[in-house]
């Protein structure tokens, strides 16, 4: 006789002791998954700006504070999405700096037991640019998005990502299911990055710009493949 077969359901988020790997390197910064053999890829980044580090929705691991020693200071934590509070403050408070929190956002300076800063249309003095890319109240979405025009460095949270569960069978990067019906394409569609970093599975550090674009005019025509992605991915056999 033959066995059944046995399905396994990954854990969408990874507990216990994290183990860094990173996922991006380049000339001003690195990224890390805290708990790789996760189902969600949660994707952490450090962005170095004239020898200032901005850390970016951050997932605490082992060894993560000599992984940030090797960029530079880190004078800022950076939550760029509602959801996204992760262990911002516990690394704040670590590097005694802030987290940082835009103006419009509501709901997450108070959940975070650290110093907060908030900001408007410019990261304090990182260069960085940032703008709205989703603010919804149902379902409840806030979403802040980030650019370095020196460094052509585009930071989306949320909004598109490269692991498996955004992505159709096609596609090198995706964007999230809940948004696909109706895409962000009018507020992501003034850059063009060389690099895209996202909160979700690796960057994309070449040619950003193009692969972008085509992610977001394929976010309709594409959303059965990418719905049976989904599911696939959170499923193995």
């Amino acid at each position: 006789m033959h066995s059944p077969p046995y399905v396994t359901i990954m854990p969408m988020k990874g507990s216990g002791r994290a183990h860094l790997r990173e996922v991006d390197r380049w000339d001003h910064g690195a990224g890390w998954l805290a708990y790789p053999d996760e189902a969600m890829q949660r994707a952490s980044h450090a962005v170095e700006v004239d020898g200032d580090v901005w850390v970016f929705d951050p997932v605490d691991a082992d060894g993560l504070d000599e992984f940030l020693d090797e960029l530079g200071d880190v004078v800022g934590v950076v939550v760029g999405l509602d959801r996204h509070k992760r262990d911002a403050a516990a690394i704040a408070t670590r590097h005694d700096v802030p987290v940082y929190v835009a103006s419009w956002m509501t709901g997450v300076a108070d959940e975070l037991d650290a110093p907060v800063e908030r900001f408007g249309t410019q990261l304090a003095d990182s260069g960085f640019r940032t703008f709205r890319v989703v603010d919804r109240a149902v379902p409840p979405w806030q979403e802040v998005g980030f650019y370095h025009d020196e460094t052509r460095t585009l930071i989306l949270p949320e909004a598109v990502g490269t692991v498996d569960y955004y992505c159709a069978a096609s596609e090198r990067l995706g964007v999230h299911p809940m948004l696909r019906p109706f895409p962000p394409r009018r507020v992501l569609s003034q850059f063009d990055p060389e690099r895209l970093l996202v909160g979700h599975g690796a960057g994309v550090m070449e040619n950003a710009g193009d692969e972008l674009r085509t992610a977001l005019s394929n976010a309709r025509k594409n959303l059965p493949s990418a719905y049976v992605s989904a599911f696939k991915s959170m499923v193995s056999d």
